[in-house]
């Protein structure tokens, strides 16, 4: 499919999620309706002298409307290892959130006072195994199937009790992810 070939559906869309109607656009534009409705069925060449005034009026660029190829959608990250823990990245870098598979090896509760605080929110699904959530002063256990979301300025921390590890799918926002998944650089 060349770029050209969605230019009269994408115009439709821009227009009618305005809410605008043909005569609107084509009164603010200074292009007849019908070369606008011929345009959008495809009944109609698109040209540049004629998607340049179409687009200012609408508020959009002309690349708005040319198809553009979907690159290779696969995240292809590494993952890496911190403590007791192994990420798996799910999400590229550049996403606003986070999606990583945690596979968190057994290993005791901490102490109440390792429990870590930091703003943020966290959402986890577990895939297997058990995961236990230190939540401030609750212990919560998460068996496969089970979710769990909660702001991260409550202290808290994940474990898996064992005996085998909990693998979990877990989504963060910028703040969270930040401090769960960077090895610190401090020696």
């Amino acid at each position: 499919m060349d770029a050209l070939s969605q230019v009269g559906l994408r115009l439709r869309a821009a227009r009618t999620g305005r809410g605008w109607t043909l005569d609107r656009l084509a009164r603010s534009a200074g292009v007849s309706a019908s070369t606008i409705s011929r345009l959008e069925s495809g009944k109609r060449q698109a040209s540049l002298e004629l998607l340049l005034p179409l687009t200012r009026s609408l508020g959009i660029a002309v690349d708005d409307l040319l198809a553009v190829e979907p690159g290779d959608p696969r995240v292809r990250r590494d993952g890496w290892r911190q403590e007791e823990m192994h990420v798996q990245p799910l999400s590229p870098e550049t996403a606003p959130v986070q999606t990583m598979k945690l596979t968190y090896a057994p290993r005791p509760p901490l102490p109440a006072e390792e429990l870590h605080s930091h703003p943020g929110h966290d959402w986890c699904y577990v895939i297997s195994g058990r995961l236990r959530l230190q939540l401030g002063e609750q212990e919560i256990m998460l068996h496969p199937g089970e979710a769990a979301e909660f702001d991260t300025v409550t202290p808290h921390a994940f474990s898996a009790p064992g005996p085998e590890s909990a693998e979990v799918i877990g989504i963060f926002n910028e703040s969270g992810e930040h401090f769960r998944t960077r090895v610190s650089s401090s020696p």
